[in-house]
């Protein structure tokens, strides 16, 4: 895959580092010469561009025209997606991926077209995970927070309920169940069983239903 990554800083230089550790092309540009001194290894083997993100010029030399994605991650919200609108809708790179640092932007920008990581909305949604989730754990979320995929022990006291009595549509769904070492996908009348580790993608307004479904309301 060929990358090219906006911004050296430590997201930026992070990312461009793990990537070109797994075998991908990457091209990275910042307009401060010294930032890849700073946190670019010697045995990066990508290329380092000296500029502006949104200098087609540039973006051209570092090898937009073949990317397969383009990352703006720079400390400047109108910065990101300003060369994220040109990597998108100019040079057509399948995906595009803009970090936001106002969450008050991030929603018009996605209407626009633009994926975003919100970095303040994130931050906010993992505090208040760490808060809410004290007795089972938060494995994955998706979006800014939004859904999340949560592992829970079953408490002895469903043991023998259906799956369905911790099923609702649009908010929890119970999607794995690990038996004795086994996993499987549970079906609507499959009955839960001491010892079960589950396995839920929850929306955010499904924390409170799910903490009384497992008896810690």
């Amino acid at each position: 895959m060929k990358v090219i990554i906006i911004g050296c800083g430590r997201v930026g230089s992070t990312l461009a580092t793990g990537l070109d550790a797994e075998g991908h092309a990457v091209a990275i540009i910042d307009k401060r010469g010294d930032a890849f001194e700073r946190w670019i290894p010697e045995a990066f083997s990508g290329l380092r561009l000296k500029g502006s993100g949104f200098d087609r010029e540039l973006l051209e030399q570092a090898g937009i025209e073949e990317a397969d994605a383009f990352l703006a991650v720079t400390n400047g919200d109108n910065s990101n997606v300003v060369s994220a609108r040109i990597a998108s809708e100019h040079y057509k790179v399948p995906k595009v991926i803009a970090r936001i640092y106002d969450p008050r932007r991030a929603d018009i920008y996605r209407r626009l077209g633009i994926p975003t990581v919100a970095t303040v909305t994130w931050t906010v949604g993992k505090i208040r995970d760490l808060l809410s989730y004290t007795e089972y754990e938060e494995e994955a979320s998706y979006g800014n927070g939004e859904i999340a995929l949560i592992r829970a022990d079953l408490p002895l006291h469903l043991a023998g309920r259906k799956v369905t009595d911790l099923q609702v549509p649009g908010e929890i769904s119970l999607i794995e169940i690990t038996r004795k070492g086994r996993a499987f996908i549970p079906g609507a009348g499959s009955v839960l069983a001491e010892g079960d580790v589950l396995r839920f993608i929850i929306s955010r307004d499904g924390v409170g239903m799910l903490d009384k479904f497992l008896g810690r309301g």
